[in-house]
């Protein structure tokens, strides 16, 4: 038997609920109406409070860090540790291996990464329902310590295959925290600040990612000697979460919706809207809780097969594959080479590099406040519609680039342009997606799948790439172009705006679509 738990609040908040218990012959714990009548059934706003930005800061920073450090972490120490992995070897044998090889391994410790976010995504489903979101993201950085352990001791062990499982291990780590950590964010923010909260998880990605290109520098840590500290550092926003996350609260809807626990979840909702008013929040949650006990588990087959949530799903996975193929990894490859041209020194271009990651963190913080006033359609729209342009206009400025010095700073103009497109909407608005256009019972499955389909298309955007640039050329960003002027279509005619709708409202909305 639950033993009541929830604290008395201050006098100053009238409307909190007082809890009392009456059990039923089941054992089942069930909540008192509140003593007064609330008097509105208006949905009220409600804003960021210290509890609720520690909790986000809590999971986000430990979760999404690992997804985008070790996402760049390998760019800057490359050359330094493929020249170790060849003296590795020609230790153990006696000879110097040929460039293939150590390419061929090289591909493999960066590629493996993506192979094991694949495994990641499709285990979050399972992960979330069966330790809650919290509980996940806790019991996933046991990964993250396995891998700072085997990188950090790689050099020390002459042994670049502890490398290589390090890469495969923080992968699923990565996937995992790619389904959770959006999961959780969603579930514990308040209507209103759903989508400037989600967003939060790609804005710690593009801090991490400039966070590991800096620490990767020749004058920081990207040395002989001090590039398997650059690799274990992975495990410093792991301790973090490991410290922090055990004071927040599991997300609400899963103590509600998951485990049937009413009081704890009314407390756990409490706690993170700092003592407000919770009435109207319980309410929905209460109606989505009766709700999913009409409908059986929704499994992966139910996902595909029940047209109102094939409709939703197709919209997830087309956002997630729309999201990579954008060609945004074909100009952070191309971006060096263009501020060279522009006449920049090797060093200075990579600077440069670096700057234009700034401005990816900046316009993401951009996008927190956007995301909220213009909405998610209009965000995407704008993105994905921009980007189109503007690698259409990449496509000639640098098949003439070298002809007019005008056109190389044009150049650099369009790829900072693009950069700041993707991350007004395309670059954080997918993640969250997922966890507002399902509800409870379908959300664990559909996130799995989403997720795996993001780490599946990156997998192959980086498989095929360089062939496709070496041949090609320039013209690569022409692929690019139609695949985005289709994403524009898409968008424009099947995604939704979600912005400020209830779970309820935007189910009700996919139901209707699949009776027309």
């Amino acid at each position: 038997m639950e033993k009541e738990q929830n604290e008395e609040k201050p006098s100053k908040n009238e409307d909190i609920p007082k809890i009392t218990e009456d059990t039923n012959k089941k054992g089942t714990t069930q909540v008192v109406e509140l003593e007064s009548q609330v008097k509105t059934q208006k949905t009220t706003k409600t804003g960021f409070n210290a509890k609720l930005v520690f909790a986000i800061t809590a999971a986000a920073l430990g979760s999404s860090f690992q997804h985008g450090y070790n996402t760049g972490v390998l760019n800057n120490p490359q050359k330094i540790i493929e020249e170790w992995i060849s003296t590795t070897i020609a230790n153990r044998t006696g000879e110097m291996p040929p460039q293939s090889q150590i390419t061929i391994i090289w591909s493999i410790a960066v590629s493996i990464f993506c192979i094991g976010g694949m495994i990641g995504g499709v285990l979050t489903g399972f992960v979330a329902d069966t330790f809650g979101r919290k509980g996940g993201l806790l019991v996933n950085n046991v990964l993250v310590i396995i891998t700072s352990i085997l990188e950090g001791a790689a050099r020390s062990a002459a042994s670049y295959e502890m490398i290589i499982l390090g890469r495969f291990i923080i992968g699923i780590n990565s996937g995992l925290n790619a389904g959770l950590a959006p999961m959780y964010l969603a579930e514990i923010s308040p209507v209103n600040l759903r989508g400037a909260v989600g967003t939060v998880y790609q804005l710690v990605i593009t801090i991490s990612i400039l966070v590991a290109q800096i620490l990767g520098l020749k004058d920081v840590l990207g040395t002989e000697t001090q590039w398997p500290t650059l690799l274990a550092l992975t495990v410093v926003p792991a301790i973090f979460q490991l410290v922090t996350l055990p004071f927040c609260p599991e997300s609400p809807k899963h103590i509600l919706i998951g485990k049937g626990k009413e009081i704890e979840a009314q407390n756990a909702l409490l706690w993170l809207r700092d003592g407000g008013s919770v009435q109207e929040e319980m309410d929905e949650m209460r109606s989505e809780y009766e709700a999913m006990k009409l409908v059986p588990k929704i499994t992966m087959k139910e996902l595909i097969s029940n047209s109102a949530l094939r409709i939703p799903l197709i919209i997830c996975l087309m956002l997630m594959i729309a999201q990579q193929l954008s060609g945004i990894n074909a100009v952070m490859f191309f971006s060096t080479k263009i501020f060279m041209m522009a006449g920049l020194t090797e060093d200075s271009a990579s600077y440069a590099t670096m700057g234009m990651g700034s401005i990816n963190v900046l316009m993401t913080i951009v996008s927190l406040v956007l995301v909220e006033k213009a909405g998610r359609k209009t965000l995407l729209l704008v993105g994905f519609a921009g980007m189109t342009v503007v690698t259409l206009c990449l496509t000639f400025a640098m098949l003439y680039a070298t002809t007019a010095k005008w056109i190389s700073y044009l150049c650099i103009i369009l790829v900072l342009l693009f950069v700041i497109l993707f991350a007004t909407g395309p670059g954080s608005i997918p993640w969250f997606m997922v966890s507002e256009l399902f509800n409870q019972s379908a959300r664990p499955a559909a996130t799995s799948l989403a997720v795996a389909i993001n780490w599946t298309a990156n997998f192959f955007v980086g498989l095929g790439f360089l062939p496709l640039q070496e041949a090609l050329g320039p013209w690569v960003f022409i692929i690019f172009t139609v695949i985005l002027a289709l994403n524009v279509v898409f968008i424009y005619k099947k995604v939704p705006e979600t912005k400020n709708k209830t779970i309820e409202e935007i189910s009700a909305m996919f139901r209707q679509q699949s009776y027309e």
